[in-house]
């Protein structure tokens, strides 16, 4: 009998390479394939990244954050004592319209993965980059074209949609992540780092007793403060596009979203289309297998004619 054991380092390698990363290994990608941690950190600052981006653009534009919904809480309780009463619908305005926008993505995704498409997310992805394109359109008409008393419609209608957008736009990372992570709520993300801080520096300290179900998770850590990392990094560049290009800033933000959607929503096209072609030929043998009976018949008659 064999009693040789493979060396430890190998049993480790193996054993880390059927280990689920720390969020869910079974949530899925925006191709047909399960993603991979690498692929899913680098999904997730590119989210923030254009989060922080859109996030500062509207500032500039509206002075307001618009992916802030604990501001705009603050902010209509304010003006409710102050009986601002303009300030507080829009305000209260802003906050449906965010709730509405992550509501349409989650149903959207909901819907095309009933409807058996692999990339949902990506989906989603593009109905944010149409958004973002009809929000920049808002924006240049209402900076640039003369509606007649629309100074204060246009700009709000451009706002509304704005929150709209991060609602959605928070929700894909947050359902691709199993609400792991979020792509705009950064006050979650730095009390998620906070905590996991708090468990690197008690068991920094030997002689603190281990804790069940309580452990330092690393990956994570990192994970979390690449996305606070590459959300201000977006903040930047977005104030410095907006104040560059103006509302037309929405451009290369809204090409971002489309080829991160395009390999998911591609791949459905493609099946899609094998299918009806498939379809197509399938009918098209089936009627000429029909027509093959007459065709004789005719011959037949046309011979005996003769």
């Amino acid at each position: 009998m064999n009693t040789d054991k493979p060396p430890h380092s190998y049993r480790l390698r193996h054993h880390r390479q059927h280990t689920p990363p720390f969020w869910q290994a079974d949530r899925p990608y925006l191709h047909e394939h399960n993603i991979s941690d690498a692929r899913f950190r680098r999904l997730g600052y590119i989210m923030a990244f254009l989060a922080g981006a859109i996030n500062a653009g509207g500032f500039f534009a509206f002075s307001r954050y618009t992916s802030h919904v604990t501001g705009s809480m603050s902010l209509l309780a304010d003006v409710l004592y102050l009986q601002e009463w303009s300030v507080a619908i829009i305000a209260t305005i802003s906050v449906l319209c965010f709730v509405a926008g992550a509501a349409h993505s989650g149903w959207v995704i909901l819907w095309t993965q009933q409807m058996r498409f692999r990339g949902s997310f990506g989906f989603s992805m593009w109905l944010e980059a149409v958004y973002l394109l009809i929000f920049g359109w808002f924006g240049i008409a209402a900076m640039e074209w003369d509606f007649g008393g629309s100074d204060f419609i246009m700009p709000s209608l451009a706002l509304f949609l704005l929150c709209f957008i991060m609602g959605m736009h928070n929700t894909v990372i947050t359902l691709l992540s199993g609400g792991a992570i979020r792509s705009t709520h950064m006050t979650g993300t730095a009390t998620d780092l906070g905590i996991e801080i708090s468990r690197a520096l008690y068991y920094s300290k030997q002689h603190h007793p281990r804790l069940p179900h309580v452990r330092v998770n690393k990956p994570k850590m990192w994970l979390l403060s690449g996305l606070m990392l590459s959300f201000l990094l977006g903040g930047v560049v977005g104030a410095w596009g907006y104040h560059l290009v103006g509302h037309h800033f929405a451009l290369p933000v809204s090409a971002v979203l489309l080829i991160l959607g395009a390999g998911s929503v591609g791949y459905d096209v493609k099946v899609r289309l094998k299918w009806a072609f498939v379809n197509w030929y399938r009918r098209k043998q089936k009627k000429r297998k029909k027509q093959q009976p007459q065709q004789r018949k005719q011959k037949k008659q046309l011979l005996l004619q003769r």
